[in-house]
């Protein structure tokens, strides 16, 4: 099993990312999307763990149109303008060049999809616009699935058909109780199969090592149930 940088093409430049795979066979493929902190040695590990149970796991680098991984700045307010310039049409065209990637190389059929933090609103975006191709949605510590903007990722629930697995993280600004029953209630009207869980006393990022939130319970926590998912979704 390894891991490589490689690149993928897409309407609007080239992203950089990292691909994992447990040999050199073809099997099912999963969409990873990293937390704001970008690609890094952490995502790198973690893309490998998922390899090793037999996967195909791609990680592009969501803010390429700014740079490669690791010359960008650190600091949430410094990638704040990244995150915002990733609309949902950026998204939908971003992902379609991410799933054609998977596609040449991953099992033909649907993939999975696992966000994190800001990467679980890019997978809900994804997974809402290409519904054929996404069979599992899953997010870790992910906020702003509920806002009042119209193009609110929740007002989309309609859109997938993916089954949804949510770990939300306790007492998280970004995703309080009150906006978890909005998406939950979306959720039900859109009859979708799904999990939504608070994962009590962790902390936003509670997945991520490298992070003062890292919490090693919940962190395990949420490799069984991704690892649960996938079995469920792409075997």
């Amino acid at each position: 099993m390894g891991t490589e940088t490689i690149e993928i093409v897409t309407p609007d430049g080239v992203a950089d990312a990292y691909l994992a795979r447990p040999d050199g066979r073809r099997h099912p493929g999963v969409l990873f999307l990293m937390d704001v902190h970008g690609l890094r040695p952490t995502i790198e590990e973690m893309i490998a763990r998922i390899a090793g149970d037999g996967y195909v796991v791609l990680a592009p680098n969501l803010f390429y149109r700014a740079g490669r991984a690791g010359t960008l700045p650190s600091g949430f307010d410094n990638l704040r303008p990244f995150i915002e310039e990733l609309t949902p049409e950026r998204i939908a065209a971003d992902g379609r060049a991410y799933l054609d990637y998977l596609h040449d190389v991953a099992e033909p059929g649907p993939v999975a999809i696992t966000g994190y933090c800001m990467g679980g609103r890019v997978g809900w975006r994804i997974a809402a616009a290409y519904p054929d191709r996404v069979a599992a949605l899953a997010g870790f510590h992910v906020g702003g699935l509920v806002t009042d903007d119209p193009e609110s990722p929740h007002r989309s629930a309609d859109k997938l058909r993916a089954e949804v697995y949510f770990g939300f993280a306790d007492q998280d600004r970004s995703m309080t109780g009150e906006q978890i029953a909005v998406l939950e209630k979306a959720l039900d009207e859109a009859k979708l199969t799904y999990r939504s869980e608070v994962y009590a006393g962790a902390q936003h990022g509670y997945t991520m090592a490298d992070v003062p939130a890292y919490d090693q319970a919940a962190g395990e926590r949420h490799f069984q149930e991704l690892g649960a998912l996938l079995e469920r979704a792409l075997s």
